[in-house]
């Protein structure tokens, strides 16, 4: 085994798989049984609702043109995050550092099989208190995305990892003596 590659790589890849197909099966189920983007909007609790979206841009409605250069354009670029995420997993040692990435990876994955199939990411999980909305618009690719990144930074900023304490000098052992 390669020293350099992770000991959780595959504990990795059955999270960004399951993640890639949570996403892919729940946006069916809102475009095909459903059929929500005819109906619009379909209420499921007083504060959940699914709502239609086509998302042609990137987070916060940045780069929202539906154009055909933009769309190829945001594919590769999802596509190198990916690949950057996919190289720092399979090098990752810390287990939850995997876990976290894989979610972003499987939710990257997610995105860009929607843009190539639709030219447009499909958004459906709508969160509202009254006219108040917390979040815009999302999916579970997003979720993952969104959850994956908090966990790497609260990692980051929370579990710092004791430097290992220096052994004593040769030289150090023989002054005590």
């Amino acid at each position: 085994m390669n020293s350099t590659r992770s000991p959780y790589l595959r504990f990795g890849l059955l999270i960004a798989a399951f993640a890639f197909l949570l996403d892919q099966v729940t946006k069916w189920v809102v475009i095909v049984p459903l059929s929500l983007e005819p109906k619009r909007v379909i209420e499921i609790l007083p504060f959940f609702n699914l709502t239609w979206a086509e998302n042609c841009g990137i987070s916060l409605s940045m780069f929202s043109k539906c154009t055909d250069g933009q769309r190829w354009i945001l594919v590769a670029v999802t596509a190198a995050v990916a690949g950057a995420v996919a190289i720092w997993m399979m090098r990752e040692k810390a287990r939850g550092d995997v876990i976290a990435l894989a979610m972003i990876l499987g939710g990257a994955l997610g995105n860009i099989v929607d843009r190539i199939r639709h030219g447009y990411v499909v958004d459906f999980a709508d969160l509202h208190f009254g006219d108040f909305r917390p979040f815009l618009i999302f999916n579970v690719a997003d979720a993952c995305i969104t959850i994956g990144v908090l966990l790497l930074v609260a990692r980051a900023l929370l579990l710092r990892e004791k430097a290992p304490e220096a052994a004593p000098s040769s030289n150090e052992g023989a002054a005590a003596e």
